[in-house]
Formats: structure tokens, C-alpha cells, sequence
């Protein structure tokens, strides 16, 4: 089993200025097409965006002799381990393989890994008590609500293993990043050069729309051209003035 090893405060507020989308199309550059999960939604519109390295959960549909109630009230359930030992700072991320049936998580777990100090929880299947989930302030994203108990329709067999969630790979320790746009895996040993690489794209972008609500075209400026790209390093150098100001 792979551990999930804490990230560095550096990349993590790197991170948290990147959008999801944009960490995906870096990644598409290296040759990684899938690694983001369409399809899921945060609890709570006005969600911060998550950031931490994965730590996982994988279940599977729920037979009737061995997933009972009784046994999932019990300290030996994966699924309350995984509550329990999930890291602070890392994102539990619970794969179902899509399935709805019943949830996966409560307000009650959700509230217990919210005071451990883990990060968020990443689902492609749904809570229960989405509502509550939501006021617990833990920053939660599922493909929809759900609303039976977990043991009706899912067994969770490992943690911390490789799953897919979403339709997307997910390594422990992988780094997830997400927000109301999406959520996107990266592969640790690339998330910071990917991080750094949209953090400065982001900061052209700034550049960019600042000249776009001056009435200038994109033609020679938005992809960056050699010459637009000399333009916003003399802007970066200056101290990055307000160029609206002069409108």
C-alpha cells in the first residue's frame, strides 16, 4: 500500500491560483489525455478550491452475506478505517465506479474528516445528506446525491490501492486540484513544473484580458507571440501597472 505523503506549502498555494482545466491541457501537453473527472460537482456553490494529495478508496457492489449493518458498525469496516486514517491535508477520493445506489458518505463522516484536518473528499458516486455534507464546510465534490446506506449496494475493499474515479486513474499521492470547474488529477513527480507552468500562464492571461477590455484584438497577442510575450515581460518588469487606467 502506498503511503500519502504530505505536499509542500509552496505548491499547495501554487496550486490553489491554478484552475483545473488549465492544469489538464498542461498535462495534455506531456501526453497525459485523461486526467480530468467529468461529471462531478461540488456540494456548495461557494466551495474553496481544493487542493491535496490523494488518498484513496476504492468499493465494489455489495454482496449479502458479507456487507451487513452489523459489520459496518464495526472498527474492522474499511470504510470507517479509511475516515479515520485518511491523512490531514490529503483528499479522500472514493471510487464506486459510478454507482448511485446508495452513498458513499454522510454529514457525520464528512464532519469527522472536516475536524481531522483532511482537505476534501472526491467521489463518482453521491452522499447522503448532501445539504449537511455542505454545512460542514469540508469542500466535497460527487457525481449527485444519495441517499441509501452505503451497505446496501457498495463494499469497500482497499485503501490507498490505484483506483479509477471518474473514469480517471488515481495513484495515492497522486495531487488533486479542484473548484467549481472541475476536478483534475496530476501525477505527483509533474505537479510542480505543471502548477508553475499555469500559474505564469495565468498571470500572461491577466495581462491579456487587461488589453482585450481596451478594445485590442487576440490576433498577435492571445496565443502569446514572441513579440506579445517581449510586451509582458517589459509589463512584469515595470511592476505589472494597471493598464485599464489609461483605457
Amino acid at each position: 500500500m502506498t503511503q500519502t505523503a504530505p505536499i509542500s506549502d509552496a505548491l499547495r498555494r501554487t496550486l490553489e491560483t491554478c484552475d483545473p482545466a488549465s492544469l489538464a491541457n498542461a498535462l495534455l501537453k506531456r501526453g497525459l489525455r485523461n486526467s480530468f473527472m467529468v461529471g462531478l460537482s461540488p456540494v456548495a456553490e461557494n466551495q474553496p478550491r481544493l487542493v491535496g494529495p490523494a488518498f484513496t478508496l476504492r468499493f465494489i457492489p455489495a454482496r449479502e452475506d458479507l456487507d451487513t449493518m452489523a459489520l459496518y458498525a464495526t472498527e474492522e469496516s474499511l470504510h470507517r478505517r479509511a475516515i479515520e486514517e485518511c491523512p490531514p491535508g490529503a483528499v479522500l477520493v472514493m471510487s464506486t465506479g459510478g454507482d448511485r445506489r446508495a452513498s458513499c458518505m454522510g454529514d457525520m463522516m464528512a464532519l469527522r474528516l472536516k475536524t481531522r484536518g483532511v482537505a476534501g473528499v472526491v467521489t463518482d458516486g453521491g452522499y447522503r445528506d448532501s445539504p449537511g455534507v455542505a454545512e460542514t464546510g469540508l469542500p466535497c465534490f460527487q457525481a449527485g446525491p444519495s441517499g441509501p446506506a452505503t451497505p446496501i449496494a457498495l463494499s469497500p475493499v482497499a485503501f490507498n490501492d490505484p483506483i479509477g474515479c471518474a473514469g480517471v486513474p488515481v495513484y495515492a499521492g497522486d495531487i488533486v486540484v479542484a473548484d467549481k470547474s472541475g476536478v483534475v488529477v496530476l501525477p505527483r513527480h509533474l505537479a510542480q513544473e505543471v502548477a508553475d507552468e499555469v500559474a505564469a500562464a495565468g498571470d500572461y492571461e491577466t495581462f491579456v484580458a487587461a488589453h482585450i477590455r481596451r478594445g485590442r484584438s487576440i490576433f498577435g497577442l492571445f496565443p502569446a507571440t514572441p513579440d506579445s510575450r517581449k510586451e509582458y515581460e517589459a509589463w512584469v518588469a515595470a511592476g505589472r501597472p494597471n493598464l485599464e487606467e489609461d483605457a
